[in-house]
């Protein structure tokens, strides 16, 4: 809008020239949208751990659910079992009491027998504890993991809330990058074109100079690069590495799509690390925490390997980066990248071998 009213100005007089003014603005209103832009990419690639973690802890549950609710059906098998022992030794219990109440010494006439029907009545009274103790522990053990199960669910649930949560949250950020990126896209059109302006009215002066033999040309190119890049001898594969590193490099190019691994078409920072090892054989998570948890520690850089992971934030919760040796690391970086080999930043919190 800024632009525009600018533009629209220009029927004016002038009391200096605007095109200064008006590439100065553009490029300050660049800069503020670039800034917009970085931030909401780190959010999103924050948001995308987030949801991966979440999955990943959701999955656990239900794993657990399903070994919990095994456990309640022998559980609850168990009760019954327990309680069909139990009124036989009720009725075989009254019936020795009962044989027992009969027989009382001072009129029996066989002492032998009265004390073999004394040691019966005693085995039945213990059949029916045993069964009473039996079925208390079982139905204490059906208890137990009927209250696990529901704590199980919970936590589930929440899981699956935090996922959406993360997904909802990334995709409004999402829409809101795509809008300023517009935005940023709409406003390098408007200085392309007010530096065509300037430059068709330049060589116009100069066209009028020109019977007087004069023209200037000036030029100005700024550059800056630098970095430092740490060189690393290129040490043999670990077992697996290598063919971790192959298929991941066959996947340069490919762009990044937030929780995805799918091949050819789009992958995350550990859906990438986790179908590289996949296609060597190994199964990882997709979530950076847990492949950091399951890996191997690696003392330092000087010491990783072709397919050794380099993880990012605390626990490896940020990012998830693959070693292809000399220095340099393969990645799925952020939303609006693509798989690409780059040196490795420093900053990384662990390496770790699958």
């Amino acid at each position: 809008m800024a632009v525009a009213a600018v533009c629209a100005s220009t029927v004016l007089p002038l009391s200096r020239p605007a095109a200064a003014d008006q590439l100065s603005d553009a490029k300050a209103q660049a800069a503020s949208l670039e800034a917009k832009l970085s931030a909401t990419t780190a959010q999103i690639g924050a948001l995308g751990q987030q949801y991966d973690a979440a999955k990943y802890h959701q999955e656990q549950l239900q794993t657990q659910i399903a070994q919990t609710r095994d456990a309640i059906a022998k559980a609850q098998a168990q009760v019954s079992s327990d309680k069909s022992h139990l009124r036989k030794a009720a009725i075989d219990s009254y019936m020795s009491n009962g044989t027992a109440a009969n027989a009382n010494p001072l009129f029996t006439t066989s002492q032998k027998d009265f004390a073999a029907k004394t040691v019966y009545t005693k085995v039945s009274e213990n059949r029916l504890h045993s069964a009473v103790a039996h079925l208390t522990n079982s139905q204490d053990t059906l208890a137990s993991q009927q209250s696990k199960l529901q704590s199980q669910e919970a936590s589930a649930a929440a899981a699956t809330a935090s996922a959406a949560s993360a997904m909802s949250q990334a995709q409004a950020l999402q829409a809101q990058q795509t809008a300023t990126l517009a935005q940023a896209k709409g406003q390098v059109a408007t200085l392309i074109q007010q530096n065509q302006q300037a430059a068709q009215a330049a060589q116009a002066a100069q066209a009028k100079a020109a019977a007087a033999g004069g023209g200037s040309t000036s030029g100005s190119s700024s550059g800056s690069g630098s970095g430092t890049t740490h060189s690393y001898p290129v040490p043999p594969p670990a077992p697996g590495g290598a063919g971790a590193v192959a298929a991941a490099e066959s996947q340069i190019g490919v762009p990044y799509v937030w929780a995805a691994e799918s091949p050819g078409v789009g992958f995350d920072c550990s859906g990438l690390t986790a179908w590289a090892w996949g296609q060597a054989g190994v199964g990882l998570p997709h979530y950076s925490g847990a492949q950091m948890a399951m890996s191997t520690p690696v003392p330092s850089l000087a010491d990783a390997q072709p397919g050794d992971l380099i993880f990012y934030g605390p626990g490896g919760s940020e990012h998830v980066a693959m070693y292809v040796g000399g220095g340099s690391m393969i990645e799925a970086p952020q939303t609006g990248s693509f798989v690409h080999i780059t040196p490795v930043r420093m900053d990384f919190a662990g390496i770790g071998r699958p």
